[in-house]
């Protein structure tokens, strides 16, 4: 039991008794090498994972982050990804810290705050995830806005999350400026690719890869694809995490002997423009056909009524069927019978999902990123 006493300057500190049987985690000999933080990650497809990364690890990403958003001690960068979450930690705070900008703590996302934070002026780089500005546009039509003021934003980027293109167009109309796609994980501190502020694209590429990593796209086997096709993204560099807390077995599967990390996504790439396909865990075999979840979304979402969806498959006599979820924009009424005929000419018969579903809202994590996996679970009580 606990008992408060004051530790050196601190008061009212909870001190229990020393456990006799805890053994002291290793101390690497180089400090840059030693673990700095563990971040699990965010569990949306399923158990999370504690993921170790080192000194060395954060402060190339900070750096690197902050050099590709050319922060300046003038920006103010809001801050609503949490803390414990890898881009709320490197690029939120370290990053912004490490260049002498303020970054703008938000206790919880609230799009009516983010609003008046962005039309005050006080806000010049935002972060965020797509339901970030998918909840940003929906409160300025609750909201009765006539259109959502801009103030000094001057970089607005998204990542954690696959970008529907019919939402990039809906934001960067509404601002006058580019929303920008970036691509990361966890054991990647985050960053990977991202797109640059003075090369916006149109399209749905996740950018150019950063300085000092090493890419490749492979098959199964790990050998290389034809240039262009779709494989496995591996990468490599000093963005790669130390591995998984007291799972060697899991590190040695992501990890190779030659420091490549197993990303499993499914990419390509076109020149130097990196595209994500998918997760190859979350692909959908339907009658011996590939689908893609975010094909599929892609379409859904181009529906004026959609505020997003979200595209499962779930296992039926020895096949996958399609299941889409739907949430659509406040106020809107849509049968989920009209979608079908929606759907129809934009997708190839394989692809059309069995049936929709609509959701007043989506499971999701701590940072706004979608629990897909409770949306798989969810498919198969249906």
């Amino acid at each position: 039991m606990a008992v408060s006493q004051a530790v050196g300057p601190f008061r009212d500190i909870g001190v229990g008794s020393l456990n006799d049987g805890t053994i002291v985690e290793p101390v690497h000999p180089e400090g840059d090498r030693q673990v700095a933080v563990l971040i699990y990650t965010s569990g949306t497809t399923g158990t999370p994972e504690g993921v170790m990364l080192s000194h060395h690890n954060l402060m190339f990403a900070a750096r690197s982050s902050g050099l590709l958003r050319a922060l300046v001690p003038d920006d103010q960068v809001y801050g609503v990804l949490p803390m414990s979450h890898i881009v709320g930690l490197s690029i939120g705070l370290v990053s912004t810290m490490m260049f002498g900008a303020t970054n703008v703590v938000a206790a919880k996302y609230d799009p009516a705050h983010l609003a008046r934070s962005i039309a005050d002026d006080r806000i010049s780089i935002l972060t965020g995830v797509p339901a970030t500005y998918q909840r940003l546009l929906a409160h300025k039509i609750t909201a009765n806005i006539a259109r959502l003021e801009k103030g000094r934003l001057r970089s607005m980027s998204v990542a954690g999350a696959p970008l529907d293109l019919e939402l990039k167009d809906r934001v960067e109309t509404e601002f006058g400026m580019p929303l920008t796609n970036a691509f990361g994980i966890t054991e990647c501190l985050p960053g990977i690719s991202s797109v640059r502020n003075d090369d916006p694209r149109a399209d749905d590429t996740v950018g150019i890869i950063l300085p000092g990593l090493d890419t490749r796209i492979v098959r199964t086997d790990c050998t290389l694809v034809a240039a262009g096709n779709v494989g496995e993204l591996h990468v490599r560099g000093p963005n790669v995490m130390l591995g998984y807390y007291k799972a060697k077995d899991l590190t040695e599967k992501a990890v190779d002997r030659e420091g490549w990390f197993a990303t499993g996504d499914l990419a390509r790439f076109s020149g130097a423009y990196l595209y994500i396909v998918g997760r190859a865990k979350k692909m959908i075999i339907r009658s011996g056909f590939n689908v893609y979840p975010t094909e599929v979304e892609a379409v859904i979402n181009e529906h004026r009524d959609v505020l997003q969806s979200a595209v499962v498959g779930r296992a039926v006599d020895g096949n996958e069927e399609i299941i889409a979820f739907v949430q659509l924009m406040p106020g809107a009424s849509l049968a989920p019978d009209k979608f079908p005929q929606f759907v129809a000419p934009l997708l190839t018969a394989y692809k059309r999902p069995a049936r929709f579903v609509m959701l007043d809202t989506f499971p999701a994590g701590s940072t706004g990123k979608l629990l897909k996996y409770k949306l798989t679970e969810l498919a198969a009580k249906l």
